[in-house]
Parts: C-alpha cells; sequence; structure tokens
C-alpha cells in the first residue's frame, strides 16, 4: 500500500473543484464502453505493489485509454468526516465515519465520487453502468454532507490508467481477471476482504491462484 504519510497532504488540499477537467473527454469515451463497469481483480504475484490484492472498478475503457478506482485500500486515518471538515461542508448525515479510499497512483491530488445512480450532475455527472456513476465535484460532497446526495457513494483520492492497448495487454498476459460489479462490492465500507469477494464471485479461491502472472 501507498504510505499514507504521501496522501494526508492531499486531504488539506483543493481535493474538489475543478478536478474533473477530463469529464468531457471520459464521457465522450465511456460511448463506447467495453469493460466499463466491470471489476478487474488482481492476480497473486502481480509485480506492481500498488495494485497487489486490489480490485479496481473500471469507469471507462475504451480502445484509446481506461480509467478507473481502487475499491479495497483505504487511506489509513482518514475519513469522509475529515475531508469535509477540510473543505468547511457542513456535516449532517450519518456518512462521516465512511473510509477515504487511495483510488490509483494518478492524479492522487483529485477526488473522484463513485455513487449510485439516483444523483446526477448535468455537467460533471459521468453514467458508467448498471446503476453506477461517477461525479467529481464540490457539490457532490456537499449533497452527501447534507444527507441529499446519493443512496450510497465511496470518495477516493486519484485514478488507476492504462494508454493504449496497455489493458488489453495485461488481460492476455494474466494479470488480471474479471468480474460483475455489484453495490456491496462497491461500496461495503469495510474493504478489506473485497478482493475474496470479488474471487468468490466467479467461483475462484485465493488458494486455487498460481502466483506465476504477467507484469503490470
Amino acid at each position: 500500500m501507498i504510505d499514507a504519510q504521501d496522501l494526508k497532504p492531499t486531504v488539506s488540499q483543493q481535493i474538489i473543484g475543478s478536478m474533473f477537467d477530463r469529464n468531457k473527454e471520459w464521457r465522450e469515451a465511456g460511448e463506447r464502453t467495453f469493460l466499463a463497469g466491470r471489476v478487474l481483480i488482481s492476480m497473486p504475484g502481480i509485480e506492481d505493489p500498488r495494485f497487489e490484492r486490489s480490485i479496481i472498478y473500471l469507469c471507462v475503457h475504451t480502445p484509446d485509454q481506461a480509467m478507473g478506482v481502487t475499491l479495497n485500500r483505504p487511506v489509513d486515518g482518514v475519513t469522509l468526516a475529515d475531508v469535509l471538515k477540510t473543505l468547511e461542508i457542513p456535516l449532517i448525515s450519518e456518512a462521516g465515519p465512511a473510509p477515504v479510499l487511495i483510488g490509483g497512483p494518478v492524479e492522487r491530488e483529485r477526488g473522484f465520487v463513485l455513487h449510485t445512480d439516483d444523483y446526477v450532475s448535468e455537467t460533471a455527472t459521468l453514467p458508467v453502468a448498471n446503476g453506477v456513476s461517477m461525479t467529481a465535484t464540490r457539490e457532490v460532497l456537499q449533497a452527501i454532507g447534507g444527507d441529499s446526495g446519493p443512496r450510497r457513494s465511496i470518495l477516493a483520492l486519484g485514478y488507476a490508467g492504462w494508454g493504449p492497448g496497455q489493458l488489453e495487454q495485461e488481460l492476455r498476459d494474466n494479470v488480471w481477471l474479471t468480474c460483475e460489479a455489484d453495490e456491496d462490492l462497491l461500496f461495503d465500507p469495510n474493504p478489506n476482504d473485497k478482493w475474496s469477494k470479488a474471487l468468490a464471485k466467479i467461483g475462484v479461491h485465493a488458494s486455487s491462484l498460481s502466483g506465476q502472472t504477467g507484469r503490470a
């Protein structure tokens, strides 16, 4: 796991605001879905320790790029309440104890909220698949803190990204398995057993997997 000390300073910065500069690009890319809306499960033996025993929800997957958010890497000692307090956003809902996740190694100063599709910002929400959307504005955090936000949500700092053909090659090299997403896998506040739960969804037990994989 990335040292939480590297992440904590980002919480004291403006992590929400103009952080979704690429929303239009990703929205247009999302019209061609491929594996968007599915979950990547890292295989044992993955060479990049940042993704060891990780599961990643793919928000965008096209021939040119892929983008996803890691679902089981919490930032040690940081909760949603801490982020809202730093941003001076009132908290009257019960969402405060929710963990903040390390979404990936790219642009860790930016925050992304994955949520159920009962919340929509006309200019900033990216519909992903099967009732799940992504929004990255201060307004979605205000809605969550004010108890008018989506039914279920998670906040992640940063994302995982792939260039043209990179994810496809990693899949051929058996770096990743994939499974269907469900709300518990995405939004359960306890991330510790999500990797095992994701494997169980495809009938695989961790002890049966080989440590021989390709490189990520």
